[in-house]
Parts: structure tokens; C-alpha cells; sequence
């Protein structure tokens, strides 16, 4: 769910023509205003009509491309679990944004406070990234071995 959206009205506006509509776009967000129509048995304009309610209310977020980092010459990914000292946590998010090769960050709840998924071109520009981190807490780091899932779509429900 995004945040600052009423989850109740969120949910009441996906009916079932949404729903089909957003799997048909999780599935392929490349499909056209025409083919989703002829798909879901509607005109065209109410695809459109629709899909900007959807961009509009926040369901709708993006539409992203997903590049293979290995294919850049970035094949070593690692998680990096991070525990700020005192009063770190507002420098922690300014240096992740400043940071390209950490790709995801998240605060989370536990014993630490945030965890990134960090892409580099080798373990020695890990190293050089965890330095940076280092001056503002405690990093514990795992690499990514294999994905056997992927990320996938949401599932809406079905």
C-alpha cells in the first residue's frame, strides 16, 4: 500500500475491472491502451480513464525498466544490514541517496534500522561502499548467491 492513501477507499476502488486491468499491467506494463481494451472487453477509453485513476490515487506508482546489473558489469549484489549509532539515522539516508550503488533502501523495524541491497562490480567496491557506512554504524552484509524467485507482481487477490 502507498503511504498516505486511505487503504479502505483504495480497496473499494478496485473492482474488478481494476484488478484485471493492474494484473494485465503487472504481467506486461508495456501493453497498449487498444490491447488492454480488446483484453478486457471495454473501450479504450475507459482503459485510459482507469489507468489514470489508478496513476492518480497512487495504486499505480511507475512503470519501470528492469535491467539485468550483471549485464553492466555490476554482478555481485549484497544485502547490507545497517545499526546507526546515536543520532546517525537523518546522515544514513542523505549518504544511501548520494550512494549510486546502493539500488534499495529500507527502514526496518529490529535491532537494526536499515537494509540496502547494494550492486557493485566487485566484493572490493562493497568494501569501499561499507567504509562510507561504517563512520555512522554497525553494517552486517550477505551476498546475493542466486534469486530463485524474482521479484514478482503483487498478488490482488485472486
Amino acid at each position: 500500500m502507498v503511504a498516505g492513501t486511505n487503504a479502505e477507499s483504495t480497496v473499494e476502488f478496485l473492482d474488478e475491472l481494476n484488478v484485471r486491468l493492474l494484473t494485465e499491467l503487472s504481467a506486461d506494463p508495456r501493453l497498449r491502451t487498444t490491447e488492454l481494451a480488446r483484453r478486457l472487453g471495454v473501450s479504450a477509453p475507459t482503459v485510459r480513464e482507469r489507468v489514470t485513476r489508478l496513476e492518480e490515487s497512487g495504486v499505480i506508482r511507475g512503470y519501470r525498466l528492469d535491467i539485468d546489473p550483471a549485464a553492466l558489469g555490476l554482478p555481485v549484489a549484497a544485502w547490507v544490514r545497517l545499526r546507526p549509532g546515536p543520532g546517525q539515522i537523518p546522515r544514513i539516508i542523505e549518504l544511501a541517496q548520494r550512494t549510486p550503488e546502493v539500488v534499495e533502501c529500507h527502514r526496518i523495524s529490529g535491532e537494526d534500522c536499515f537494509l540496502m541491497r547494494v550492486q557493485v562490480a566487485a566484493i572490493a567496491g562493497l568494501e569501499e561502499v561499507l567504509d562510507k557506512f561504517l563512520v555512522h554504524g554497525q553494517t552486517t552484509s550477505s551476498f546475493i548467491v542466486s534469486s530463485p524467485i524474482e521479484p514478482r507482481p503483487i498478488n490482488f487477490g485472486q
